[in-house]
């Protein structure tokens, strides 16, 4: 990156919005996957939608590599930087631009965290229903971009499902509005589009939300169980007979005793716990809990709590969401992954990460979104024992094999990234990855957004033979069809 260059970058944000310290550099070479490592040749911090659009439009004339970057929590490698490109820091766009509670809307830049959504309309009995464990810090145009979910979008769904509209710098620096304040728009659903594409398509620099009315009730339960298997039977149970608690998540024994040992939410030293949250009117809640007791005690469940006012049901969520960074207990490092299973084949593939733990000789603990089939297994390891952080890749990988094995998916909420875009003709054939391409290369013919995430390139995955690689000429190839 020449001079010239980083004066005109200087130019748009001031000294003060442009790093270019080799040193301070370091504070942007991850997300929260700190396996994968790039430095920036450069990191901007617009204060302005302007800035941004300006940043982009000199990038675009210069054909430099752009990444925009949220609070950087992603757990795929998302927000990977390029080596020769630009990284646009997003963090200074963090202003809640309007609150419509009458129509059940907020619209906020996206620097704004995901629980500072909440905490604006919290006095108004409205809140935002996606909830990442790492909401009070996560950034909702890192939500949108990864399309992130949580413990409570059993019932109420991703974030795709509470955007109404973005306001999104396209690669070559024009602004467009896709979606809007209706609940439907007309013509193509671009916005759908937008949402998931992991930051490829374009900068996203306005939100806006729907908000949810807080419910009558909310019960929470936390139940033991001897084995994963009957933890697992219960979650196909209580969804079998009709029953969408808001939550179900599971937590096996690696996992409750790390985070006994960092929060002490004061969970059972058992195999495997659930806990189920239920909400909505009063009496449908009542009568719903108790179903869910009922399963439970069908399935051997034991040691139950209930939680009896907010304070016990915070301790509880507390436990839960604390459980990532609990295992630093276990092991200095950990690999994430984040593979779908149906429901009913929880048991099957828990039983298989055990085995594999056993034959890896690495601890493996799990704990997860068991209600919509959503593993997060926290392969540990150590990266200072040579050959350890390699192993643990390749076990991550595995799990993902098994994933893929019973009809599930690479991802649910942390997407693809450059940690699982090697994967995906695993997933896709050739004909549904070009497919993609086709898209993606409508809104960025020069491939300078994002590059390197999502779909599998000779740089990121090397010359490996595969069904489908994204090389330049085929990219341009797929151009030359739009």
């Amino acid at each position: 990156m020449d001079a010239v260059f980083l004066a005109e970058l200087e130019r748009i944000v001031g000294p003060d919005g442009l790093v270019r310290d080799a040193g301070d550099l370091l504070t942007y070479e991850s997300d929260a996957l700190v396996r994968l490592r790039e430095r920036p040749a450069a990191a901007v911090l617009p204060d302005t939608v302007d800035q941004v659009q300006q940043v982009v439009r000199l990038c675009h004339r210069s054909k430099v590599p752009f990444v925009a970057r949220g609070s950087g929590t992603g757990l795929s490698g998302g927000a990977l930087p390029h080596p020769d490109g630009v990284l646009i820091v997003l963090t200074r766009l963090n202003r809640v631009l309007d609150i419509d509670i009458p129509n059940q809307r907020i619209t906020v830049e996206p620097g704004v965290t995901n629980l500072e959504v909440t905490r604006r309309v919290a006095s108004s009995g409205y809140y935002y229903a996606p909830d990442p464990s790492s909401q009070v810090i996560c950034s909702i145009g890192g939500n949108v971009a990864e399309n992130s979910g949580g413990a409570h979008c059993l019932k109420y769904g991703f974030t795709v499902h509470h955007v109404l509209g973005v306001e999104v710098v396209l690669p070559d620096g024009e602004l467009a509005h896709l979606g809007g304040e209706a609940l439907d728009s007309p013509g193509l659903d671009l916005l759908g589009v937008i949402v998931g594409s992991e930051g490829t398509l374009a900068v996203v620099t306005k939100v806006t939300l729907r908000l949810v009315r807080r419910p009558e009730a909310v019960q929470m339960l936390l139940v033991a169980f001897d084995s994963t298997d009957a933890a697992g039977n219960a979650v196909s149970d209580i969804i079998s007979a009709g029953i969408i608690p808001a939550a179900i998540e599971m937590m096996d024994r690696t996992t409750i005793r790390a985070a006994e040992a960092a929060v002490h939410p004061g969970f059972p030293d058992a195999e495997a716990v659930l806990i189920v949250e239920l909400d909505g009117p009063r009496s449908e809640v009542v009568a719903l809990f108790a179903r869910v007791e009922a399963v439970c005690a069908r399935n051997n469940g034991w040691g139950v709590q209930v939680a009896r006012d907010e304070a016990q049901r915070g301790r509880i969520w507390m436990g839960r969401k604390a459980a990532f960074a609990a295992m630093g207990r276990i092991a200095p490092n950990y690999y994430v992954q984040d593979g779908v299973i149906p429901r009913s084949k929880l048991p099957e593939v828990l039983r298989r990460i055990r085995q594999l733990e056993i034959e890896s000789g690495l601890t493996i603990g799990n704990v997860f979104h068991a209600g919509d089939g959503n593993l997060h297994p926290l392969v540990c390891y150590d990266a200072a024992v040579d050959g350890q952080a390699d192993l643990a890749e390749q076990v991550a990988t595995e799990i993902l094999t098994y994933c893929l094995d019973v009809g599930g998916s690479l991802t649910g909420e942390h997407g693809i990234g450059a940690d699982k875009a090697c994967h995906m003709p695993k997933m896709f054939t050739t004909a549904d990855l070009e497919t993609m391409q086709l898209v993606r290369a409508a809104f960025d013919p020069d491939q300078i957004c994002n590059p390197d995430k999502l779909f599998p390139t000779p740089r990121l995955c090397g010359e490996v033979p595969g069904p489908y690689r994204a090389h330049p000429a085929e990219i341009a190839g797929l151009i030359d069809r739009v």
